[in-house]
């Protein structure tokens, strides 16, 4: 049987890579395929250097600086797209799905800004889009949510999935470093890019965790109905109070089923040190998703690089081959669900969602303080589970000490955890903003 042909959009890390693994064990891949994968074509923007990347590979495939010239090539089967950003490579895989062509991707934003569209034009043409690359890297978690667990009812999903993020908070508790030193390190270290914004701020962890959301609940993509916080204004000092109350603080996507509707959120999360998800160190990703038949499951490993995302890749080309002939509506839709069964179930606004916090108040040390706090807290209904008090070494300006208060509280409802805590900010006992942050037992 001819092999089937692929065309890359893009040469860098992830292209790079998805070539590499390809020729390298394309007796193995043809074994499991059925066929042979090549690629044959090559987009870049700089052709002369990718040239000098293929080596003695370079007669073996067609360069272009063209890329509308690429997804219009009769002679491909496969587009897989590698060039990342949204508009574009909107522009060329909805060009390259009216072409016939299936679809490999691991582009995260393209997929949680503009996949209900691409998925739809998928779908009424015929072909394929496969994306476990967009998501943990080399962790095959969109198979395990689409196929694997498909007898399952999902009730959430916890990921770390973001390895620059997971690695600056390593350093921050290992070392004992301030977040701007931190990300230094990672920078250095080639973990996170010169702007580092999308990763720091949560972005691209929002991106994944959409996905999975969308997959797990069968509802269409909407990012933009996420919440969003990063971990640029974490302080160091709530790393260690976290820790001496025996818990670790991960920048977590969490989606979560409610009677109520769907939780879609990022945001740093106080995790049970005693939880696997907690151990979880450096670069590394890891995925807990809890189902009512299998109960919970995780998923670990490398979230990035060349091969470790090219492992995803060529698994999804694989699938495709595989699937090529295949009458499409017995493939495996996009979203794991049919899609005219997606489910209208509304996204929650960050204000609705039910959880346990840590709270951090910079207080005066004088007397009936503490009895304001639990007075305000019990007025707002929110019961409290632990209190940890430290004493600071800074004084007001009548030279009188301040002391650091730690909360944690049992689970309320978002809106009263904010109404409390403009409340408390505005005793004058409290000479700061409260820092806030939520907590999943993860049970």
């Amino acid at each position: 049987m001819e092999p089937i042909k692929v065309g890359l959009l893009g040469f860098g890390t992830v292209g790079s890579g998805t070539f590499t693994v390809l020729r390298r064990n394309q007796e193995e891949i043809r074994r499991r395929a059925g066929r042979g994968i090549e690629v044959t074509r090559i987009a870049v923007r700089n052709p002369a250097k990718a040239l000098a990347a293929l080596g003695d590979a370079a007669g073996s495939v067609a360069l272009t600086d063209d890329f509308a010239a690429l997804v219009d090539d009769p002679t491909l089967d496969i587009v897989a797209e590698m060039m990342g950003g949204t508009s574009l490579a909107r522009e060329l895989v909805l060009r390259a799905i009216a072409n016939g062509k299936h679809i490999v991707t691991a582009n995260k934003a393209l997929l949680a800004v503009h996949g209900n569209e691409i998925f739809e034009a998928a779908h009424a043409k015929g072909v394929m889009v496969a994306f476990e690359a967009a998501v943990a890297g080399g962790i095959p978690i969109i198979k395990a949510l689409r196929e694997g667990l498909s007898a399952n009812r999902i009730q959430y999903i916890a990921g770390i999935i973001n390895g620059t993020t997971n690695y600056i908070l390593s350093e921050m508790r290992d070392r004992g470093l301030d977040f701007a030193t931190a990300l230094e390190a990672a920078q250095a270290l080639g973990y996170a890019e010169a702007d580092p914004t999308f990763d720091i701020e949560g972005v691209d962890a929002a991106h994944k965790v959409t996905i999975m959301s969308a997959i797990a609940f069968g509802v269409p993509v909407q990012f933009e109905r996420a919440y969003i916080e990063g971990i640029s204004d974490l302080d160091a000092i709530d790393i260690r109070y976290a820790e001496e109350l025996g818990y670790r603080i991960k920048l977590l996507g969490i989606t979560r089923r409610t009677a109520e509707g769907i939780e879609l959120r990022v945001h740093p999360t106080l995790i049970p040190e005693k939880r696997l998800i907690a151990n979880v160190e450096g670069a590394m990703n890891a995925v807990v998703v809890h189902g009512d038949a299998v109960g919970t499951t995780l998923y670990y490993g490398k979230g990035a690089g060349a091969e470790p995302t090219a492992s995803s890749v060529v698994a999804d080309l694989v699938d495709v081959t595989r699937l090529h002939t295949a009458d499409p509506e017995h493939r495996v839709p996009h979203l794991a669900f049919q899609p005219d069964r997606l489910s209208s179930t509304p996204i929650l606004p960050i204000e609705e969602i039910s959880s346990s916090y840590y709270l951090r108040l910079r207080v005066a040390d004088v007397a009936g303080v503490l009895a304001s706090i639990t007075r305000i807290l019990a007025d707002a209904g929110i019961s409290i589970d632990a209190l940890l008090q430290k004493e600071s070494e800074q004084v007001d300006d009548h030279g009188k000490g301040e002391t650091d208060l730690i909360v944690l509280t049992h689970e309320t409802r978002e809106k009263h955890i904010n109404a409390a805590i403009r409340t408390l900010e505005a005793l004058t006992t409290v000479v700061s903003k409260v820092t806030r942050l939520r907590m999943e037992a993860l049970n």
